[in-house]
């Protein structure tokens, strides 16, 4: 390198190795036989014998000398200069080229100048930057150091950079000057041939791409997927127009910013250009924005289409599925669940009609931006698939309710057959209750005849009571028959309550002409008693009849024993009537009634024993 650069200022050529190199190995050096071709000699030393060819105070700290210098600092601010000077002159060429070229008169000269040499190599804002930097620490006299920052005076060829450094940087900013205002003309030229180019690309796209991506777009699909599959090819074709519709926004702003600030001789065409631009963009943006409402009413249509058909194939599995309630609750319940979804039927129906109708009126307009197509069997397309879907769900919805009203009279039969179970069990229970008051408080017999007939008369309503809850019952229970029949269901009353009841009434019947056979013959007992204890002078005959006082005699004994004996069911078991004091106190009614007859009886046959007491 030396041998290139300076080889006649160059005498001796020191290489310094480290003290450890000698330690290691013997090396020897043959430079001395090439002195005579390098120019200079070349010799290898270490550092602490280094002062024995240069003197200390013209060598650095780091060799062990006094000399205040930073080689890489100067280097570096040295190659700093260079490249300034380089690219500095460079640049004055370019842009004198390009300045002269912009000053011709030819024009054609002038345009293939400018084109050719319009940008220069480098840019002249670095450039005058890095050469500020460099006169500024050129004119301040020092270099910073390296970590150390110690300052020294500079070197001779560093006080002659700085008039070189100026006279270029004033030329410099002349010939950018001059630049600048040809870059500006330039510019203008450019941006307004831009702008012309650009706007002729964004009406050729959308009026030919553009438009016959929209031309190819009718559908709206057959279901939610299909329309969901369109409406992200919509997507897809607004995002290509989106960049479109981004350059016409920055062309927008820029015919703006020209028109404020535009020749007059430029108004015209830059306004002509913005009209166009706008005409074709909003007509274009409408008819996306049209296309994307076609398709999202075309999707919610399909949404409430589905949504509707899910809610009759729901109703229709409910439907379809026989029940078999536990009691009238459950069939309450299950009815209300059929309305509620029989009402959202409905509704989802009605809200299918608007989407639908609302989609017929998009479609009909739709033939207002065809650009002459002819849309008539895409749009009856569409229609007749609108129209196929609603007509579709409201038959659907006709045979659900059909069902619905079959399914509500069987569940209204099955309440009726539910409440005549009740109602005959209820009847079981009431005429067990009448058994149970027949036996337990109609123990009178009375204490005369005439409130023996009293109580008679009364034990026969009480039956016609006890009938008419048997008869209830007893309708009530062919009723269920008829309605397991109607429902096609095994009677649930005949194996239960129909044997309760009739076990029951066949209870009460006998008790009751139990009852009815103590009245008759208390009535008996009591009618004979009263004329034979009755004064009556007018048949002493018939009152002296010893067959009487026999007869009233075994009234009263057969009554007194029909007392203790019990009803017999025909199951076998027993039932009294009342309790056992009850009994007694009817029975020793019976008695003293008797004895009364007996004494009655005494007097008539020894009339001289009657005394006061008696």
């Amino acid at each position: 390198m030396l041998q290139n650069v300076v080889p006649a200022e160059v005498s001796l050529v020191c290489v310094v190795k480290p003290d450890e190199f000698w330690d290691k190995k013997v090396t020897h050096f043959c430079f001395w036989k090439e002195k005579d071709r390098l120019g200079f000699e070349v010799i290898l030393v270490s550092a602490n014998k280094l002062t024995r060819y240069i003197e200390p105070c013209q060598l650095t700290e780091d060799f062990g000398g006094s000399l205040t210098y930073d080689h890489m600092d100067w280097l570096n601010k040295r190659l700093v200069f260079e490249k300034f000077t380089k690219e500095s002159t460079s640049l004055l060429d370019e842009l004198a080229l390009i300045n002269n070229g912009s000053d011709k008169g030819n024009q054609q000269e002038k345009e293939r100048s400018v084109d050719l040499n319009y940008l220069p190599s480098v840019d002249p804002e670095t450039v005058l930057q890095t050469g500020h930097e460099l006169l500024s620490e050129l004119q301040q006299r020092r270099f910073n150091g390296s970590d150390g920052g110690v300052s020294w005076s500079p070197m001779d060829d560093e006080l002659l950079a700085q008039p070189q450094v100026m006279k270029l940087l004033d030329s410099l900013r002349e010939q950018y000057t001059r630049y600048q205002e040809v870059c500006r003309q330039r510019s203008k030229r450019t941006q307004l041939e831009e702008i012309q180019q650009k706007v002729m690309q964004v009406v050729n796209w959308l009026e030919g791409p553009g438009s016959e991506q929209l031309r190819a777009q009718w559908g709206i699909g057959d279901s939610i997927r299909a329309s969901q599959a369109l409406q992200q090819k919509h997507e897809e074709i607004e995002s290509q127009h989106s960049e479109w519709f981004a350059v016409y926004v920055e062309l927008n702003q820029q015919i703006a910013a020209l028109l404020n600030a535009g020749d007059e001789e430029d108004l015209v065409e830059l306004k002509s250009l913005q009209q166009q631009l706008s005409d074709v963009c909003y007509r274009q943006a409408s008819q996306l924005e049209f296309r994307q409402n076609l398709l999202q009413a075309a999707l919610e249509f399909h949404g409430v289409a589905q949504d509707l058909s899910q809610q009759l194939d729901g109703l229709l599995g409910m439907l379809c599925v026989d029940v078999a309630p536990a009691d009238g609750a459950s069939i309450q319940q299950t009815l209300k669940l059929l309305e509620e979804k029989l009402k959202s039927v409905d509704v989802g129906l009605q809200g299918l009609r608007e989407k639908g109708q609302g989609l017929l009126d998009q479609i009909s307009n739709q033939a207002s931006w065809a650009y002459g197509k002819d849309v008539t069997i895409e749009n009856k397309e569409n229609v007749d698939h609108i129209q196929g879907v609603m007509e579709d769900m409201q038959l659907r919805k006709q045979r659900c309710e059909d069902m619905v009203d079959v399914r509500r009279l069987k569940m209204l039969q099955m309440v009726q057959l539910f409440k005549c179970e009740e109602d005959a069990a209820q009847a079981v229970e009431w005429l067990s209750e009448l058994l149970d008051a027949l036996l337990k408080t109609h123990i009178r017999l009375g204490d005369d005849a005439q409130e023996t007939k009293v109580l008679l008369e009364k034990h026969r309503k009480f039956v016609d009571v006890a009938q008419s809850t048997y008869d209830y019952g007893r309708q009530l229970l062919q009723a269920t028959v008829v309605l397991c029949q109607s429902l096609r269901c095994t009677s649930r009353s005949s194996g239960d309550t129909l044997p309760r009841l009739n076990r029951v009434w066949k209870q009460f019947t006998m008790a009751s002409e139990e009852r009815v056979h103590r009245l008759e013959m208390a009535i008996a007992f009591h009618s004979n008693a009263e004329k034979i204890l009755q004064d009556c002078p007018e048949e002493p005959e018939g009152i002296n009849d010893e067959e009487q006082f026999d007869e009233i005699e075994a009234v009263g004994k057969s009554l007194l024993d029909r007392l203790t004996v019990p009803v017999v069911y025909p199951d076998g078991t027993e039932q009294y009537f009342g309790s056992p004091s009850d009994m007694a106190s009817t029975a020793e009614h019976i008695r003293d009634r008797m004895k009364l007859v007996s004494l009655k009886r005494q007097q008539l046959r020894h009339p001289e024993m009657v005394t006061t007491e008696s």
